[in-house]
């Protein structure tokens, strides 16, 4: 599932796409996919609407429009799930089997598409009320992390992955983080002491940042059936491209790991694979 850096990503490619685009028609395929608002109500609300800006919060798109006629403004909340994608396309493409809702933008069609359809476009954007700290933000501070581990006997990686303590974090990017904080994924939240959090705090925002970094040289390709360039799996010929190449444990079971040539393990954790150096991250 995209985590905090490829939303943001996709947020930054898709932004100058639709900014101040006017939505001409909406072709709703799977109502399913606006859940829990009604097709009915979807088209209402937005046909005529004007898109403003899109933003990230945690690992929501955030679409800000403003209505047809004079009025305050609004937002549709969009989650990729598993396996969604989210793109501009020329309305001369043949639209893809799985296409969930398609807009109208004149020229161009914004197209949603979910082959397995977990993600979804809802007016109702009350999911990021639960959210926590935006990880890149201010608010993240090694006050708030301690307070927020003091309280939770889980594993710290399992402890990371819940979105009240840094929105947005993933199962792939908790094992790069405590991997460059030297935190073994299997210790208790609760039995950090003060240094491992201030690393782990440091550690979090660094990770994020890098994978955006190296994100961001991805050329996103969706349309026409050609490969998409999921650069969060690093799809790609031209591999030194892709950020996939540049995970230090995740997914690397076997391998020597970068600090020391210890071999990386994997194991499992609430049903997830962890991935670790048993060396650099003694329990």
């Amino acid at each position: 599932m995209p985590e905090l850096p490829e939303v943001e990503v996709l947020a930054r490619h898709l932004r100058p796409l639709i900014r101040n685009k006017i939505i001409r028609g909406i072709n709703v395929r799977r109502e399913k996919s606006l859940r829990p608002t009604s097709a009915k109500e979807f088209q209402k609300q937005l046909l005529g609407a004007k898109f403003k800006d899109l933003s990230r919060r945690g690992k929501y798109l955030l679409f800000e429009l403003q209505p047809k006629l004079s009025g305050k403004k609004f937002y549709v909340l969009g989650h990729l799930g598993m396996t969604g994608r989210m793109y501009v396309a020329s309305k001369n493409e043949k639209l893809p089997k799985h296409a969930a809702v398609v807009f109208d933008l004149g020229e161009r069609n914004f197209i949603y598409e979910d082959y397995r359809y977990f993600g979804r476009m809802s007016l109702d954007v009350s999911p990021i009320e639960r959210l926590g700290p935006e990880p890149l933000g201010k608010e993240f501070t090694p006050d708030f992390l301690a307070a927020a581990l003091k309280r939770s006997r889980q594993p710290i990686k399992i402890k990371l992955l819940d979105q009240t303590v840094a929105a947005g974090v993933g199962n792939i990017y908790a094992s790069e983080m405590l991997f460059r904080a030297k935190i073994s994924p299997k210790l208790a939240a609760n039995k950090l002491n003060a240094t491992q959090i201030k690393k782990l705090w440091r550690a979090i925002p660094e990770t994020l940042r890098r994978a955006i970094h190296f994100g961001s040289t991805v050329p996103l390709k969706f349309a026409s059936g050609k490969s998409d360039g999921l650069f969060y799996f690093g799809h790609s010929n031209d591999g030194e491209n892709f950020y996939h190449e540049r995970l230090l444990v995740y997914d690397l079971p076997g391998k020597p790991c970068f600090n020391c040539g210890t071999k990386i393990r994997r194991i499992t954790q609430a049903a997830r694979g962890t991935f670790f150096c048993p060396r650099c991250q003694k329990a």
